[in-house]
This record gives structure tokens, C-alpha cells and sequence, in this order.
């Protein structure tokens, strides 16, 4: 893929979502500060295309100071959410100001999840030479397929042992493929099939052989959800 037409396609992506949807933004931040105290946005140090550090910004979901309370990966039913913050996180509308990221270099639109530092130490040098030779995405095949992810995670009594022994494996598996057979024609069919994951509030379809043991937990999902 030609980087640069990305990088271009990336830049006029951004601009255009942070000026159409600019009184949704005014919308969500007023409805952050009336319903918990503390700020708007939540920043999280995030490793990013060739190991350079960046802050990932989201509309705060949680409490004040959510990540000394508790662990950092979060379930369905964590306490630490707030009321509105259930529904940002369901409808993935507390990701929307990661298109400042997108602008400033540090994203793209479509790409592998950026990771945070807690979990590097279970990554193999080799995985992460490969995941972090691109610019991680707001979207893409893992951040798809693990659309659900707190739900899964609530379904198991240790959720982080879970997450560390079980998804993170297979994220890290689907992460690379993207990194390795990325073209322009399957970012645009990760955008498409993203909007239609908003606009349904439904689990994507599973990559094949990339979530064996999640395979339950999502089609009890889509049952119900």
C-alpha cells in the first residue's frame, strides 16, 4: 500500500468527521461534564508506529482517576463506568476524537489497535516489529471481531488472566496479518463493514482461526444482542 496516498486519505478522512460531526462532539462533552465530575477527554499512553510513544484520546467514560481503581482492562459490568459512559461504549462514540490523533500522525482510520505499555511484556519482538511498523488504527479487523470485548471478558471470573492468556494472543495474530497484507481495497471494506457494526450495535463475523476460544461468548452475543 502507498503510504502516502494513506497518509492523505487519513488526513482528509480526519478533517472531514471533526467538521461534520463537530456539534456531536459539543453534544457528548457537555453531557460528560453533567453526568460525573472530571474532564471531558481521556488520555492513555499508547505505543504507536515505530515504537513512538503517543496519548490516545477518548471521550471520558469512567470515573476520575478510573485507573488507580481498579484494573485496566474493563468488563461489561465494570463499576467504574458511568451512566453515559455505558452508552459511549457500546455505540464506540467515546473513539470519535481519535481522529485528532488521525490528524496529528500519531493514527490512522484503519489499522491494528494500539496497544497500551502494560501488555508489551507480552508481546514477542518479532510482533511488535511487525504491528508497529504501520500507525495503529481507530478501526480495523481485531478492533472488529473484538468489537464486544467487555462483554466476553465479563463472562469469565478472571478477566484479566483471560484477556492476557487468551484474546491478547489472538489480537496480537489478527493485528499482524493486517500489518502484513494491508491494501487500500480492505481498508475500505473494514470502514464499510465498521459503520455497519455502529449502525447495528452487533458482534462483526469472526477472521477465521484467529478466535477459537472467544468463538462462544461472541454467538451467545449476537444472540442477544
Amino acid at each position: 500500500m502507498d503510504s502516502l496516498q494513506k497518509r492523505a486519505l487519513d488526513v482528509v478522512g480526519a478533517l472531514a468527521g471533526l467538521l461534520i460531526l463537530a456539534p456531536l462532539f459539543a453534544l457528548i462533552a457537555v453531557a460528560v461534564r453533567a453526568d460525573s465530575p472530571g474532564p471531558v477527554l481521556f488520555r492513555h499512553r499508547r505505543i504507536g508506529r515505530n515504537r513512538k510513544p503517543f496519548w490516545m484520546l477518548k471521550f471520558r467514560t469512567m470515573v476520575r482517576d478510573a485507573l488507580y481503581l481498579g484494573p485496566e482492562v474493563t468488563t461489561a459490568n465494570d463499576p467504574r463506568v458511568t451512566r453515559l459512559g455505558r452508552l459511549l461504549r457500546r455505540t464506540k462514540l467515546d473513539e470519535l476524537p481519535q481522529l485528532v490523533n488521525v490528524l496529528l500522525g500519531q493514527m490512522s482510520l484503519v489499522g491494528p489497535r494500539p496497544q497500551s505499555y502494560s501488555f508489551l511484556p507480552f508481546y514477542k519482538e518479532e510482533d511488535l516489529d511487525v504491528i508497529l511498523s504501520v500507525r495503529p488504527g481507530i478501526t480495523g479487523p481485531t478492533q472488529l471481531w473484538l468489537r464486544h470485548e467487555e462483554e466476553i471478558l465479563g463472562m469469565h471470573d478472571d478477566p484479566l488472566t483471560f484477556y492476557t492468556g487468551e484474546l491478547l494472543p489472538r489480537k496480537i495474530e489478527s493485528d499482524r496479518r493486517y500489518a502484513t497484507g494491508r491494501s487500500m481495497a480492505a481498508d475500505a471494506g473494514i470502514v464499510a463493514r465498521t459503520l455497519k457494526a455502529v449502525v447495528s450495535l452487533r458482534p462483526a463475523d469472526l477472521p477465521e482461526r484467529v478466535a477459537e476460544v472467544s468463538v462462544p461468548a461472541v454467538r451467545s452475543l449476537e444472540k442477544v444482542g
